[in-house]
């Protein structure tokens, strides 16, 4: 599964900023005293340390095929089996995952007054988990299925009891996990797959999450950028920001002459926008900077 829209859409706009490659604790600590209200966008380096796969390599490419769009979602219905049927195998491990060193940094820094707005291009609530209240979800949660009929959202908890009451021989599989609850499971006939439909009305059943192919809700989008106006600086932490629904806030940060920090391993694709790059584990270097910002 994949969140977020193209990532070929949009292109950086050069402007005069110093882009300097720091791998210091101390400058990023340093950066956060001077710019006391931070705007932090998050990504899926946030959450290997909770169990859940990443995406891209350290070159920000994709460590796997494509994930699936919402085009294919809804128009193939032997995609839609394969889809749920992954979920089902790979579900268990997001929903068991707890937070981990990163997110609750964040919420430390949050609770000190340093963060205005968390936005979050993950989808697992682990931010939300760690205590973090000034957060979107700006590609959805995962937890919660929605009715592209009639709008009703359920747990997903629930579909899981319901995928696991038609399919028990599927639900018995083990397979590698993949981002987002999905799970490599190939080779099988997911023609004989059965996916419930909205017990309300009959419709068709979608995480409630933004596909590749999908545009993320207005509102988050504008609630967005009203935080972005408010901040000093922006954060971006354990993200290649390669999808272009993140990257956007980079873009506009730095347009309107707002510095932005980076904390990631491997290239980003505001690499040459950055103020301040942290070449190191996310987990490692936001407690850092949580425990020299608290003394």
């Amino acid at each position: 599964m994949s969140i977020g829209q193209s990532p070929g859409a949009g292109a950086a706009t050069p402007v005069a900023v110093c882009s300097v490659a720091m791998d210091s604790p101390t400058s990023l600590a340093d950066f956060a005293a001077r710019h006391p209200r931070l705007f932090v966008l998050t990504g899926a380096g946030c959450s290997t340390d909770s169990g859940i796969p990443d995406y891209r390599d350290v070159n920000g490419d994709w460590k796997r095929p494509s994930p699936v769009t919402f085009q294919a979602f809804t128009g193939d219905d032997l995609t839609r089996r394969r889809y749920w049927a992954r979920s089902l195998v790979g579900w268990p491990i997001m929903a068991t995952a707890r937070p981990g060193a990163s997110h609750r940094a964040l919420a430390r820094l949050e609770a000190s007054g340093r963060v205005g707005l968390l936005l979050t291009q993950n989808v697992d609530g682990l931010h939300d988990a760690a205590g973090s209240r000034q957060t979107i979800d700006l590609h959805g949660r995962i937890d919660t299925v929605r009715c592209l009929g009639c709008e009703r959202r359920t747990p997903r908890a629930e579909m899981q009891q319901a995928l696991r009451s038609r399919n028990p021989a599927w639900a018995a599989l083990e397979a590698r996990a993949a981002p987002d609850g999905d799970a490599d499971v190939e080779g099988l006939d997911f023609a004989s797959f059965e996916v419930p439909a909205c017990p309300v009305c009959g419709g068709m059943l979608k995480p409630d999450v933004v596909f590749f192919g999908e545009s993320v809700p207005r509102e988050r989008v504008q609630a967005a950028y009203a935080a972005l106006n408010e901040a000093d600086a922006v954060l971006v932490a354990g993200s290649s920001l390669m999808v272009y629904s993140g990257f956007r806030f980079v873009q506009a940060a730095v347009a309107a002459g707002k510095p932005v920090a980076a904390v990631n391993l491997g290239r980003t694709r505001a690499d040459d926008l950055l103020a301040l790059k942290v070449a190191q584990p996310v987990g490692d270097a936001l407690t850092a900077l949580a425990e020299q910002l608290a003394a």
